[in-house]
């Protein structure tokens, strides 16, 4: 079963938060971050990419940059900017974008449930971003990136979450980006015990968002042996069923010697080819196509719409298993340089921009994944492919930080 903790979260000052909070450090590149942070010295940019503030030819895995992460860190918190909490406490944080709103649970996930099993995986991670994960956390002695965890929706506690949250939250701001973002805290200790049971009932958590801060967390769990606050880990923890998921659409550098004519005639092996179709697919099955400055529907011949288990179902792996790899020549889309990966929110437009450009010679536009099919998919121990999902609105780092 599933054990979560109250923590004594370290907290933007209220009036300062929207100066404070900033996008998680892998969603943008060390320029951008200059950019965003320029000016801002409260920004946690500072914190979590502060390669920012050293000279732009600076290895962003050197410990210099780690040791000016931990000096910004402090420096936040001796200044009054990020504050404690007295006590060991549940937090609601609640997203809203646009009509989507979405309230999670912020907690002290168990880096042995993790290990165990009960925290779900369904990507792979890589060593080289796990280590630099690990060495952040160290530098801190804290965690300050949120793992985005998932439960199987909960009647009574969607009853508690709307109880507490019309009451007027801690910390309320609107992004730059027009996302809003609220906090409440939950002091009532009898809701807390209550929180502990419902969630001590469920047999599994799943990993939406954030697998390298998870296993990196659990690796410092092991070395530190569970000392300190080391065997739990910071997460936001949401009902499934409140979920948005954008595409993870796709865009690739040639057509393996082919003519778009010789192209369209293979994929039409595969697919009813409609030349005249929509940029954004509308249901599973059916992607965009985009070459040659127009819109191709594609929709899977039933034959291939037919598959044993979960991950064969997903559009993602049939695109890679009957387009990518048997008529582009794409068998490790991981590594090929020949193919990249477009997040949802930066919508159709800028697929096309990128082949109009000359950058790239044709794109595909996916339907999203649902949660659940990846919720099946971890329940099977399965792995899904790479870039299979794109979460919005992404979690603010600093709203919540988890001192080790």
């Amino acid at each position: 079963m599933a054990v979560i903790k109250p923590f004594a979260a370290l907290l933007p000052q209220p009036g300062l938060a929207s100066r404070i909070c900033e996008l998680p450090y892998d969603v943008m590149s060390s320029e951008e971050a200059r950019q965003i942070a320029a000016g801002n010295p409260l920004s946690f940019l500072h914190v979590s990419k502060p390669e920012i503030d050293l000279p732009p030819a600076t290895d962003a895995y050197a410990p210099e940059v780690y040791a000016k992460g931990r000096e910004n860190f402090r420096r936040l918190m001796a200044q009054g900017a990020l504050r404690q909490d007295p006590q060991p406490h549940f937090y609601l944080y609640r997203q809203v974008m646009g009509r989507h709103s979405q309230t999670g649970l912020v907690a002290a996930a168990s880096c042995a449930d993790y290990l165990e099993g009960i925290i779900k995986k369904h990507e792979l991670t890589r060593p080289d971003k796990e280590d630099d994960r690990v060495r952040h956390i160290e530098a801190l002695d804290a965690r300050t990136g949120p793992v985005f965890l998932v439960y199987r929706a909960n009647v009574a506690l969607d009853a508690l979450v709307a109880m507490q949250t019309a009451e007027a939250p801690s910390v309320d701001f609107t992004a730059a980006d027009g996302v809003r973002h609220s906090a409440w805290v939950i002091t009532d200790s009898a809701q807390t015990r209550f929180i502990e049971a419902e969630f001590g009932r469920m047999p599994c958590l799943y990993i939406a968002d954030g697998h390298h801060r998870s296993a990196a967390a659990a690796r410092v769990f092991q070395q530190r042996k569970g000392a300190g606050e080391s065997a739990s880990f910071l997460s936001v923890i949401f009902p499934h069923n409140q979920m948005q998921i954008l595409p993870y659409n796709r865009v690739l550098k040639d057509l393996n010697g082919l003519s778009p004519g010789q192209l369209l005639e293979k994929l039409a092996s595969v697919f009813a080819v409609n030349p005249h179709g929509a940029a954004t697919p509308t249901r599973k099955h059916d992607l965009g196509f985009y070459l040659g400055g127009q819109w191709h529907t594609l929709s899977l011949l039933p034959r291939f719409a037919a598959p044993a288990n979960p991950m064969e179902g997903l559009d993602v792996t049939l695109l890679q298993q009957h387009v990518l790899e048997p008529i582009f020549g794409i068998a490790d889309p991981r590594t090929s340089k020949r193919i990249n990966f477009v997040g949802g929110i930066r919508g159709t437009g800028e697929l096309e921009k990128l082949v109009n450009s000359g950058e790239y010679v044709c794109a595909f536009s996916m339907f999203p994944t649902s949660i659940e099919d990846l919720m099946a998919i971890a329940d099977t121990g399965g792995i899904m492919p790479p870039k299979s999902t794109w979460f919005e609105p992404k979690l603010r780092d600093a709203m919540f930080c988890h001192l080790i």
